[in-house]
């Protein structure tokens, strides 16, 4: 996906300055990485507020706009205030497309409907995780990973080996380390409460039956 947005490089710096440029609706933030030295920018908060609300803006490469040239960067923090709805501060790192980057690129879950596990067990998909760190080079960067769960029963997860990646693409990991991405667990007490609705149905079973004949004594003689 082509996403491009526009800065603009900032030469007063410090808390105070910082402060004027959000009362003016600009955003400050730093860009670096590269064989450039790193520069502060300023966005218009509007602008970037929304680009935000993308998911791809957070797990792809930008095109950001500096006076007519363009960068390609990736989005690497982003500071909120803690109960506005504003933009603080951002981090853009350059990259390179002849080098490999590491980056996390969010999970999306299919075919929970028709997991057996949910759909004959009545079980309830856990998220473990919901995005995966992985290295490729720029052009081989997906926007997201597909999860598919229609194989999932009771009990089972799946686990990152099992995850079908693009190619070019690897997970970042740790070695010998393969986590958990998703499972299917039974809500707690559903087996207790299915063997009680069992035991209620037998007892009204055997309470509907019509009742057997007294033995009639025999008299003496």
């Amino acid at each position: 996906m082509h996403i491009e947005f526009n800065a603009q490089a900032r030469t007063l710096q410090g808390t105070g300055a910082s402060r004027r440029l959000r009362k003016a609706g600009r955003v400050p933030g730093v860009v670096y990485g590269g064989d450039k030295p790193a520069e502060a920018i300023d966005i218009d908060h509007n602008e970037i507020y929304h680009k935000l609300k993308q998911e791809a803006f957070h797990a792809s490469v930008l095109n950001m706009v500096i006076a007519g040239a363009k960068q390609n960067v990736l989005l690497r923090d982003v500071q909120m205030h803690p109960f506005k709805r504003q933009v603080l501060h951002l981090d853009f790192q350059r990259v390179d497309a002849t080098h490999k980057m590491h980056i996390k690129v969010p999970l999306h879950f299919i075919n929970a409907d028709i997991a057996p596990g949910v759909k004959q067990q009545g079980g309830i998909v856990s998220h473990v995780m919901t995005e995966l760190n992985i290295t490729c080079l720029v052009g081989d960067l997906p926007e997201f990973i597909e999860v598919d769960l229609k194989d999932l029963v009771a009990g089972h997860s799946i686990h990152v080996s099992a995850l079908t990646l693009p190619k070019g693409v690897q997970a970042s990991l740790h070695k010998g380390e393969d986590p958990v991405v998703a499972a299917v667990t039974i809500p707690r007490g559903g087996i207790a409460d299915e063997a009680e609705d069992a035991a209620v149905a037998a007892a009204a079973a055997a309470a509907s039956a019509p009742a057997a004949p007294a033995p009639v004594e025999k008299e003496k003689k």
